[in-house]
C-alpha cells in the first residue's frame, strides 16, 4: 500500500506573493517553479525535507471554471475553505518570536495542549496553519 505523501496542496491567489509568505516569511524554499502552459507548478518544502511538498495552487484552469474560482477565493479569504497546514518546530516560542518580527498573523498561540505547544498562523489569502512542539 502508500509509504507516504509527497504532495499537499492549497490554493493561493498569487503565486508570487505566496513565495514572498510562505519562502520569505516561514523560510521554505522552493521545491519546483515549472511553467506547465496550462498552471504553473510551484511548489515549497521544509528545508531539507524535499519528500513532502505543498501545491501552492491558483483557483482556476485547468481545474475549475472563473466563476467557481471566484466562489473558492471568497471562501479561502474568509477561512472557512482552503488549505491547513501542520508544520513541527523544536521551540514553539522562539518560532513565534520570529514569525511576529515578520508580520506574520497569528490566529492564537503559543498554547500549551496535551500533545505538546503549538501556534495558529493565516496565510495573506486565509488559509489555516499551525506549528507545534511536540511533547517528549
Amino acid at each position: 500500500m502508500f509509504t507516504g505523501i509527497n504532495v499537499s496542496q492549497i490554493f493561493v491567489f498569487d503565486q508570487d506573493e505566496a513565495l514572498d509568505f510562505y519562502v520569505g516569511k516561514l523560510g521554505l524554499e522552493v521545491n519546483t517553479d515549472q511553467d506547465l502552459g496550462f498552471m504553473r507548478w510551484l511548489t515549497v518544502n521544509v528545508p531539507g525535507h524535499p519528500e513532502r511538498t505543498i501545491l501552492l495552487e491558483r483557483p482556476g484552469p485547468p481545474v475549475m471554471d472563473e466563476a467557481t474560482a471566484e466562489q473558492v477565493r471568497e471562501l479561502v479569504s474568509k477561512g472557512v475553505m482552503g488549505g491547513w497546514v501542520g508544520f513541527v518546530t523544536d521551540d514553539c516560542q522562539k518560532t513565534y518570536d520570529e514569525l511576529q518580527a515578520k508580520g506574520v498573523e497569528f490566529t492564537d498561540g503559543p498554547n500549551e495542549q496535551p500533545y505538546g505547544i503549538d501556534a495558529g498562523i493565516r496565510d495573506p489569502f486565509g488559509n489555516k496553519l499551525r506549528f507545534v512542539q511536540p511533547r517528549g
